[in-house]
């Protein structure tokens, strides 16, 4: 038994590792989330600043568009030229993605420094690339309705999902000190 720990001491490693650091920030996000059910933003801080950003870029495109509280639940109504086309929720700002993001290159973590900035660097990726998924939904829903489940099911994650997995492997090959290389 002994001889398994050692020969997958690193596996061993990443996993653990990542499991703390997604359960803290993953305990963290929880805590945020129970905050905020008092906060002036509706329904979150995070929920809310994504929705009004989603809005601008909508806008920028040339539609008219609003968001507004939904009165049934928690989530922001998005509005493209006076027909709702989505809900803005907890789920649409990206934080959880990012989590797991976070998890995983702290998990294969290589220098300081070089870590630090590729955290920084995904996350911001993920956000601004979570935002345009979100403008190309809603603009989707907008023209193409009945295309709902596959802009929804498929498109919709592929697109945040492809491109979290694409930053592993970037950072797997290229940056991290306990790469594949050394098991």
């Amino acid at each position: 038994m002994k001889a398994l720990f050692v020969k997958y001491k690193s596996v061993i490693r990443f996993i653990i590792t990542f499991l703390v650091v997604y359960g803290v920030l993953s305990i963290t996000y929880k805590l945020y989330l129970d905050y905020s059910e008092n906060s002036r933003y509706y329904p979150d801080y995070l929920t809310n600043l994504v929705a009004k950003q989603s809005q601008s870029l909508i806008e920028t495109v040339g539609y008219s568009a609003q968001i507004e509280q939904h009165p049934d639940e928690a989530s922001m109504k998005l509005i493209i030229n006076n027909k709702f086309v989505a809900r803005v929720i907890e789920g649409c700002n990206s934080i959880s993605i990012i989590i797991l993001f976070v998890s995983f290159i702290i998990a294969f973590a290589g220098k300081w420094k070089t870590t630090m900035f590729y955290l920084l660097f995904g996350s911001v990726l993920i956000y601004i690339v979570n935002l345009i998924r979100i403008v190309i939904l809603s603009i989707g829903l907008f023209h193409y309705p009945w295309r709902k489940e596959i802009l929804h099911t498929v498109i919709f994650p592929l697109i945040i999902y492809g491109l979290v997995f694409l930053l592993w492997m970037l950072w797997v090959n290229r940056f991290a000190e306990n790469s594949t290389k050394n098991v």
